[in-house]
């Protein structure tokens, strides 16, 4: 006993010896107001208090390809001492089992996973205005859909449920974020977007969902949202035929789990990861960060980092048929 508690708290003192007077730079892969800069800045406000030493943590944007710039500044640029952290976007994970062919910069498995702070459920959007206001209308009729570049939720979502469930849309790529799309909704240049996770729709536009001026068209999950089942949004599932198919979608769509990851770069020592995701956990337990969370309308159904990593860790090891499947339907 003697020993353990001597090792407990040489740890403690350890982190505290290397946290004290540092910053963590938080790396955010996503612009500034869309729902990913949302949650990290929210959580960042509070992890400094449940690190050792108190450091201060400073949110910083870097928004490109679905945040797979981010990841390869983490990845082979940033210090790897635990002082720099990075929230990405799933699509960051999973476009190297999808994409292999890739002359990637990055290994996701290689990532050490601090936490994902939400597992959700995406959607497919359309304005009010379009005369696409079901899945079914959609699969009868032509609508225009915003995206992101390839590698991101709007991108690689509006492409499989195209392909999967038979809608016919024309997708427009190269938007910045969700918010550009969004603006670009109201002025008509498009119908709507896909992949949208549901807890970004609720925090970025409720005047949006209070007002009714949008349609949900289907929900996008292993297993159905209680709120949009209540609204009778149907899961995608009605709509893919193909057993082959809903095979590939499960793995797609499997990347949910780590909705809002948090990762530190390889290398970072254990002792560091170990004191991040002791702190992530603290913060997901913080009634004043919930209570701040609830005020941004974003939803807090938080994963360990050890959960993530094993996830992450299974993905890369699917079954190749699988996988090429998957590749299939989110390449345009």
């Amino acid at each position: 006993m003697a020993a353990t508690t001597a090792g407990v708290w040489g740890t403690a003192a350890t982190a505290q010896e290397f946290y004290a007077g540092k910053t963590i730079d938080l790396v955010i892969g996503a612009d500034v107001g869309g729902g990913y800069d949302i949650y990290g800045r929210t959580i960042g406000r509070y992890l400094g208090k449940y690190i050792p030493g108190n450091p201060n943590v400073v949110p910083k944007n870097m928004p490109g390809a679905g945040s797979v710039v981010a990841a390869g500044t983490l990845y082979n640029i940033s210090a790897k001492d635990g002082t720099v952290i990075g929230a990405l976007m799933p699509g960051a994970i999973m476009d190297r089992v999808l994409n292999d062919h890739l002359k990637a910069n990055f290994d996701p498995s290689k990532f050490i996973y601090l936490a994902s702070a939400d597992s959700g459920t995406r959607t497919c959007i359309t304005h009010v205005s379009s005369k696409v206001k079901s899945m079914d209308d959609a699969i009868a009729h032509s609508a225009v859909i915003g995206a992101s570049a390839a590698g991101g939720a709007t991108r690689d979502y509006a492409v499989m449920i195209a392909k999967a469930a038979g809608a016919k849309f024309r997708i427009v790529s190269g938007y910045k974020g969700s918010a550009d799309i969004f603006l670009a909704m109201e002025r008509g240049e498009v119908d709507g977007l896909c992949g949208l996770d549901w807890n970004s729709l609720k925090s970025q536009k409720p005047d949006w969902l209070r007002d009714k001026k949008l349609n949900i068209l289907t929900q996008v999950a292993l297993d159905p949202n209680a709120e949009l089942t209540k609204l009778d949004v149907p899961m995608v599932w009605k709509y893919v035929a193909s057993t082959r198919d809903r095979k590939a979608l499960e793995l797609i769509v499997s990347q949910q789990v780590f909705l809002r990851s948090y990762i530190a770069p390889p290398g970072t020592p254990a002792a560091q990861a170990k004191t991040l995701r002791a702190a992530f956990d603290k913060v997901f337990a913080d009634k004043d960060f919930l209570a701040d969370a609830n005020k941004a309308k974003i939803d807090i159904n938080p994963s360990s980092g050890d959960k993530v990593q094993q996830v992450v860790e299974q993905l890369y090891k699917m079954p190749p048929d699988v996988i090429a499947r998957a590749k299939e339907l989110i390449t345009p």
